[in-house]
């Protein structure tokens, strides 16, 4: 018998006796009241209310079962890592010795009740006193206490329950003698040295003495309320937060009103973000702004089901329907149907301040609270791509003052790329674009999120000599690959797109489609589609040489062939979805990426300001390819592109795909050789780009060629070509 608000790590437990033939089930905990409606206060007001019995084998009964002679566990959390929620200990005397009381009416009323306490979270601030509270079994986490070493926790067991346990792995330290050759085995007597398998971690155990001696010094009792005072602060500010229509903008999670809880709670606030129109800010969102202004938090469902599913109102149709949809712990499903999947959670400790938590407010105040729906400067982001007639696009286009400043081919995937006066155009964009990737030997696409140092990798292609060269600060001579010679070449394979975590798989033999769901920015826009790539591998020589740029084993590929098969929502709305209706070799999203001079400009001034607001330092200063656009247009107003739904530059016809979604490796830049990060221009893109979750920047475009001529030898970009767009 478990409560619903319990970790998995207790759900666990389940397992074992669903496994054996015993029963399971879940209570929620309720107060008996008197006639006037108060609660009782007595060791008796407790009432469970038991949830479906849960059982795999439905015809055994185990042995004392029916007689009450059976021995039952119930477990409970001290305290709810999802709400705070502190139960009341009294729950261990209650279970020993009322249970006919408070299950009254169940099969299980009678029989021999242990408890286990999940202390894990609670032991910090409020660890339980045994001799009030005489539990079987409590569990403590010296992570969750001290937060180092990870993984060292502890189980405490009461020594009559010991003799129950049944073990049957032995493993080095745990047996007085065994015989290999028969079925012989003498287990260790006492209880520790049974159970403790093989050496245990010396170094961890003795670190946690310092943990201790500074948790001697400060007291639990004084951490609590510290820890309490900061807590209830947090919540008085959350819960006053309003938009400028007056709608509220946190929920917050947990009933801290009932007898059978503390009379407070734990040190952690959980809640959820609301827009003033009522719809859910997505919790993923928030930790990645969090994060951005050095604020780290806790999202999802940390792990407790239970609880998450009770306080979000999540059914066991939305559960399933979820699971169906894709979503499982730790994506970025945040919101589904409109129904948030999980949550943000706020953790105070002795060190944590009220500065912490006030900075916390500013950082949700000025991040969440009344978002207008226009920028500074009246410069209007396009929230969405919708559906447009192809029909008379040539008298729809304008000039715009806009001409074509830089082209940038980036021949490996996340390397830096070369710039040209003028390019030829291929079926997958600019030719020879992000035509290479590097992968590591378990088959992982090795990115700038992952190995920044790829951006020092320098590339050239020499269109005549038909020639790729690559230089790295790392390796001493320049590498120079053919392009139409086979002479690198060791053979080909096939990839195909890993629908969670966006990774490429390696396959010898046969072809694997994954399918991967893919939602828009505005409209959910759910294009189902599976993609397989043919690549051709280069030797170890070249190999060899990669991976003494990237200081990790790795190879090249190059893609020669990919295909897409896909089926688009009903009214084929494309928004920030994936680029499906048209070739591309490795790129993430879209043929080409469009950047301009002037939003740029913009973006600048806002750096610069906010750099003398908050530190009156030197101002920062991106420049266009810090974005790693194929495209850089000049002239016309900022952000002009966002409401662009096609256009022509020269001759050549492309169709815009929406706003490119930004991530951290913007962030990276060059100083003295080196790869370091900062929080800009990210931040600054976050307090005034931000849609439904998106940080948007740049266009995506694709070759369009339903409106303009079919491509042949003489598709080239130039430098200097006039930009003609439609924004209708």
């Amino acid at each position: 018998m478990y409560t619903m608000e319990n970790h998995n790590s207790v759900l666990g437990i389940r397992e074992y006796a669903l496994n054996q033939g015993a029963a399971a089930f879940a209570v929620d905990i309720k107060e008996a009241v008197d006639q006037d409606g108060a609660s009782i206060n007595s060791v008796t007001s407790v009432k469970l209310s038991q949830y479906p019995v849960q059982r795999r084998n439905e015809a055994e009964v185990l042995e004392g079962e029916l007689t009450g002679d059976a021995y039952n566990l119930f477990a409970f959390p001290s305290e709810c890592n999802f709400s705070g929620l502190r139960f009341s200990l009294d729950l261990v005397n209650n279970v020993k010795q009322n249970t006919e009381k408070i299950l009254e009416g169940s099969p299980y009323s009678k029989g021999r009740w242990m408890v286990i306490i999940d202390a894990a979270k609670g032991f910090a601030t409020k660890p339980p006193n045994l001799s009030l509270y005489p539990a079987d079994f409590v569990v403590i986490s010296f992570y969750k206490l001290f937060g180092y070493p990870t993984g060292l926790g502890a189980l405490i067991i009461k020594n009559d329950a010991a003799k129950l346990l049944k073990k049957t792995y032995f493993s080095g330290g745990t047996v007085s003698a065994s015989i290999a050759d028969i079925d012989f085995v003498r287990r260790r007597e006492s209880v520790e040295e049974n159970f403790e398998d093989g050496s245990i971690s010396f170094l961890s155990i003795a670190s946690i003495c310092h943990g201790f001696k500074i948790f001697n010094n400060l007291t639990p009792a004084a951490m609590h309320r510290h820890t309490m005072s900061i807590v209830m602060f947090l919540k008085k500010k959350l819960l006053a937060l309003r938009h400028e229509n007056g709608a509220s903008v946190c929920t917050l999670y947990g009933n801290h009103t009932l007898k059978v809880s503390s009379s407070d709670s734990g040190s952690i606030v959980s809640f959820n973000v609301k827009r003033p129109d009522g719809s859910w800010f997505g919790y993923r969102e928030v930790e990645k702004l969090a994060s951005l202004s050095g604020i780290q938090l806790r999202t999802g469902c940390f792990c407790n089901p239970g609880a998450c599913a009770k306080y979000l109102g999540l059914s066991h149709s939305d559960l399933l329907s979820n699971l169906e949809a894709g979503h499982v712990c730790w994506d970025d499903k945040d919101v589904i149907n409109g129904k948030p999947t999980g949550a943000v959670r706020v953790s105070f400790g002795y060190m944590s301040t009220y500065e912490d938590a006030k900075k916390f407010i500013d950082f949700i105040r000025s991040s969440f609270v009344s978002m207008p729906s226009e920028f500074e400067k009246g410069y209007l982001l396009r929230a969405n791509s919708v559906p447009y007639p192809t029909e008379g696009f040539e008298n729809r286009l304008s000039s715009s003052g806009c001409y074509l400043k830089s082209i940038t081919i980036y021949p490996i995937k996340s390397c830096a790329g070369f710039s040209v006066k003028s390019w030829p155009l291929s079926t997958t964009g600019l030719q020879y674009d992000r035509e290479w990737l590097l992968k590591s030997l378990t088959g992982e696409i090795l990115t700038q999120k992952k190995v920044p140092e790829m951006s020092l990798i320098n590339t050239f292609i020499n269109l005549n000599q038909k020639m790729l060269s690559v230089e790295s600060p790392r390796c001493e001579g320049k590498l120079q690959i053919k392009l139409d010679s086979d002479s690198y070449l060791c053979g080909k394979e096939e990839f195909y797109l890993h629908s969670q975590r966006k990774e490429y798989k390696t396959i010898k033999y046969g072809l694997i489609f994954i399918y991967e769901q893919q939602y828009g920015n505005m409209h959910k826009c759910e294009t189902l589609f599976k993609k397989r790539y043919e690549v051709q591998c280069y030797e170890n020589e070249i190999n060899q040489w990669f991976s003494n740029a990237v200081g990790q084993p790795c190879t090249l590929v190059r893609c020669c062939h990919s295909q897409y098969y896909l089926s688009l929502n009903k009214n084929r709305s494309m928004g920030m979805c994936r680029d499906v209706d048209s070739r591309m070799n490795f790129a993430n999203e879209a043929q080409f990426l469009l950047i301009s001079e002037e939003s740029v400009s913009d973006l600048n001034d806002r750096l610069c300001s906010n750099t003398q607001k908050l530190s009156g330092g030197a101002p920062l200063y991106v420049k266009p390819m810090r974005f790693r656009p194929n495209l850089v247009i000049s002239g016309g107003e900022p952000y002009a592109e966002d409401g662009w739904r096609n256009l022509k530059i020269g001759n050549t016809y492309f169709t815009s795909l929406g706003g490119c979604n930004r991530c951290q490796m913007i962030n990276f830049y060059h100083q003295t050789g080196q790869v370091k990060k900062t929080n800009e221009p990210l931040a600054t893109l976050a307090s005034y780009r931000r849609v439904k979750g998106k940080i948007l920047f740049g266009i995506l475009l694709r070759y369009d060629p339903v409106n303009g001529p079919g491509l042949d030898a003489h598709s080239w970009l130039k430098v200097g070509e006039e930009v003609y767009p439609n924004s209708e």
